[in-house]
Order: C-alpha cells, then sequence, then structure tokens
C-alpha cells in the first residue's frame, strides 16, 4: 500500500497545473483540528498515520438545516496553487448509514486524507435524510454544498475549476440526480468530473424500504424522479464503479447507467471494486485490490492537463 501511495503522491507531483499563481487565501476557520490516525486506528495494511499533517475544519454550515454541514480537509503543506477539489457525498442508505457512526466517521476521514495527502482538497458533505426530507431534497443539499464550496474555496486553497464530485451509494444518487435535473441547479454548482459508486440510478417496483422513504411509494413517479434522461446529457467525464459483492441490483443498476451513457457517446471508465465496506476500502485504504486511487488520480490529472477556463 506505501509503494500505491508514493505512486499516486508522485502522479499528482508531476501534474504542472494549468494554472498561473494566485494571490495568497486568506488565513483558515479558527476552528480547524489536526488529525492523526495510529497504527491502532487503521486497518491492517496500510493506512497507518495517513491522516498525518492534514488539517480538518469541522461542521462548517451550508443550509438552514442542522443536517447541512460539510468537512474540510487540507493539507499543512502549503501550496502555491489552488487544489483541485474531492467533494465526497456519502451514505449507505437513503434513511442513513448502517455502521456506528463513529466509525463510518473514521472511513470517510481516512478518504479525506487520501485527498489531501495527494494534492487536493477533501470536502465531505452531510445532507438530510428519508423519511423527513425526501426527493429531491439530498440533490438540493448537494447543490448548495456545492455552491458553497464556490463562495468559499479561497479559504481553503482549493480550485473550483477542478471539483470532483464522488457520489457513494446514496450519495451516487443525489449527485447523479443533480446532475440530470437542471431545475435543481444553480450558477455556482458545476462539478469538472464525477465519480459514482454503487448507487442505484432508476427504481423500480421492487424498490428497497430506504428507497420509498426517499422517493416515496407511489411507483408512478419514480421514472421521472430518476436520473434518466437528464444523466445522459452530462459532458463531464464519469467514473463510475461499483463492488464484486454488490447485491445484483445494485450491479445492475451500474450496468445499466454504463450501458445508456456509452449509447450517448460517453462511455464512462468503469472499475469494479474487490470491496466496499466505506470510502476507504472504495480508494484502497484498507489494503484492497482495484480500488479507484488511481483512476480517480488519473481523472484529476486530465482536468488539470486541459487547463479549464
Amino acid at each position: 500500500m506505501k509503494n500505491c501511495l508514493a505512486f499516486a503522491l508522485l502522479l499528482i507531483a508531476t501534474v504542472a497545473s494549468a494554472h498561473g499563481p494566485l494571490p495568497a487565501p486568506p488565513h483558515l476557520p479558527s476552528d480547524l483540528v489536526r488529525a492523526g490516525l495510529t497504527d491502532t486506528d487503521t486497518a491492517a495494511g496500510g493506512t497507518a498515520r495517513l491522516c498525518e499533517q492534514v488539517s480538518f475544519s469541522r461542521g462548517l454550515r451550508y443550509g438552514e438545516s442542522e443536517a447541512n454541514v460539510l468537512d474540510v480537509a487540507t493539507s499543512e503543506t502549503k501550496a502555491a496553487m489552488p487544489r483541485p477539489i474531492l467533494f465526497f457525498v456519502a451514505g449507505d442508505t437513503f434513511t442513513g448509514d448502517s455502521a456506528a457512526p463513529d466509525l463510518v466517521r473514521e472511513l470517510q476521514d481516512q478518504a479525506m486524507c487520501f485527498a489531501a495527502r495527494n494534492g487536493m482538497v477533501g470536502v465531505r458533505v452531510d445532507y438530510r435524510l428519508a423519511p423527513s426530507a425526501q426527493w429531491p431534497s439530498g440533490a438540493r443539499d448537494v447543490a448548495a454544498a456545492l455552491s458553497w464550496v464556490h463562495q468559499n474555496a479561497d479559504l481553503f486553497n482549493g480550485d473550483t475549476r477542478e471539483i470532483v464530485a464522488v457520489g457513494y451509494a446514496a450519495g451516487a444518487f443525489h449527485v447523479a440526480s443533480l446532475l440530470a435535473h437542471p431545475e435543481l441547479q444553480s450558477s455556482d454548482t458545476d462539478v469538472a468530473g464525477i465519480v459514482l459508486v454503487s448507487g442505484i440510478y432508476r427504481a423500480d417496483k421492487d424498490a428497497s424500504d430506504s428507497e420509498k422513504a426517499y422517493l416515496g411509494t407511489d411507483a408512478g413517479q419514480y421514472d421521472k424522479r430518476s436520473v434518466f434522461p437528464g444523466i445522459l446529457r452530462v459532458d463531464d467525464p464519469v467514473l463510475l464503479a461499483w463492488a464484486a459483492g454488490d447485491p445484483a441490483s445494485l450491479v445492475a443498476q451500474g450496468e445499466a447507467l454504463k450501458k445508456e451513457l456509452c449509447a450517448s457517446g460517453h462511455c464512462p471508465r468503469t472499475t469494479i471494486l474487490h470491496s466496499r465496506d466505506g470510502l476507504a476500502s472504495v480508494f484502497g485504504l484498507d489494503g484492497s485490490a482495484d480500488s479507484l486511487a488511481e483512476p480517480t488520480l488519473q481523472l484529476v490529472r486530465q482536468l488539470e492537463a486541459r487547463g479549464l477556463p
């Protein structure tokens, strides 16, 4: 794993930014806290002390609900130029995560530190949950969080021209929904790349209880609340993934999205993950093979190399 991280760091280090230096950003918020993972805090095989030299700013409010908060992770190593942003929207189900909150947060922190240690800014978004918040509240919260990032990125030396939105499970649906429904977007909700992991993209009559809690019980509304056909008109590069051990219904969702995107002339890069036990495993931070670490870094390299206007 150390070799993998070293290679990832080399990828980022060798990318020449297409943008000139900007004025020094303002001071970071005063509520930054150091996060340090020890050998006993992380999974065997690879992520010991991943969060050394990474600072977190936690619980930043981006909306009116108490659930509308986000965390930002940045490297303590100063950079002369703005950094790409990995924007994480996660959630096992539409009603919340099945694992203990502390464990979920630790695994998500590791993914945030992966971003910070590889020359990016990590942003993790919390959002309102079903059943009290139903469609399209998730996509609206993602839009509000993106707007906050666009307006405040200079505080963290982030480059809003290079935001990669990473949607995980229920979060993948919320990210894809925002991109697919222009009426939910605003002028400052743009992203440059998309990573979708093990999401549902079109519910049907066999929808789970969690899906019904968010989408409603009227299956006649599911098609208009799906990501189709709007997602087929998205021009940003898409990285699509699911795990070999995912339920057959989730695998079918990913395969169907890939098929329709390819038919529309926008075929995504696809990765089949060895395991999917949280964001840490998705990026191979637990030693898992076939992770999204290298493909995501390559996507960031692609964005930096093309020099967005």
